[in-house]
């Protein structure tokens, strides 16, 4: 699926106005990416942003905020997506939010994408966790905080861990959440999973059925805010 489109980045610090202030501009859309260590959560919002990859090892001790934007339903929105590290649990509480530097505006995402490594069991063991904590903390109910599952490294198909269609199952039937598989690597689906975020965290907000969404790379090179 391709959405040819407008997408633009800027520099993310603490003085940033979104769209959703006194202009009338709707509000930007928070995504949180969350993921146990190496997983290749920086990865895929670097490739997201700047259709980049390393082999290069990130470090993951700090949540970096980047600022981007999309075009959802004919509307400019602004993309605030943080990447966070593998924290151990998520806060049941916006005191532990904020008593914490890595966790915080976690609670507020619209919108989670967790990421486990598909050769990896433990990474998964990891984000059923996360889930299942992020239904039972977060002030909205579980209808209205989309979260979408992402199996990362595709291209290490022979090592996967859990067969695909086991997974996916569980997710979509069971979880009720989006399940897409990419690899940063290879800029595989990239593209169609950050699509389904919006789409799902579109349909809550605006209730459409079907949300039209655009993209394109960064207009100016992006920079991120490490908090």
């Amino acid at each position: 699926m391709h959405w040819p489109a407008v997408c633009e980045s800027r520099e993310g610090g603490g003085g940033h106005r979104g769209r959703g202030g006194s202009s009338g501009m709707p509000p930007p859309f928070r995504i949180a990416v969350l993921g146990a260590q190496g997983v290749g959560k920086s990865a895929i919002v670097q490739r997201f942003l700047h259709d980049d990859y390393s082999d290069a090892a990130v470090s993951s001790r700090t949540r970096r905020v980047h600022l981007s934007a999309a075009v959802l339903n004919g509307h400019v929105h602004d993309l605030q997506i943080t990447d966070y590290p593998a924290i151990s649990s998520f806060p049941g509480s916006s005191l532990q939010e904020w008593s914490d530097v890595c966790c915080r505006g976690i609670r507020s995402a619209h919108v989670y994408i967790l990421v486990y490594d598909i050769c990896c069991f433990d990474s998964f063991e990891y984000v059923k966790t996360m889930r299942q904590q992020i239904l039972e903390t977060r002030v909205m109910g579980a209808s209205e905080t989309p979260i979408l599952i992402v199996g990362n490294k595709r291209d290490l198909q022979r090592g996967r861990v859990i067969p695909r269609h086991n997974v996916s199952d569980l997710v979509r039937k069971s979880w009720k959440c989006g399940y897409v598989e990419c690899s940063a690597k290879f800029n595989w689906h990239i593209l169609l999973l950050f699509g389904e975020a919006l789409r799902s965290v579109g349909c809550v907000r605006c209730k459409h059925v079907h949300a039209t969404i655009r993209f394109q790379r960064a207009l100016r090179r992006e920079r991120c805010t490490l908090m």
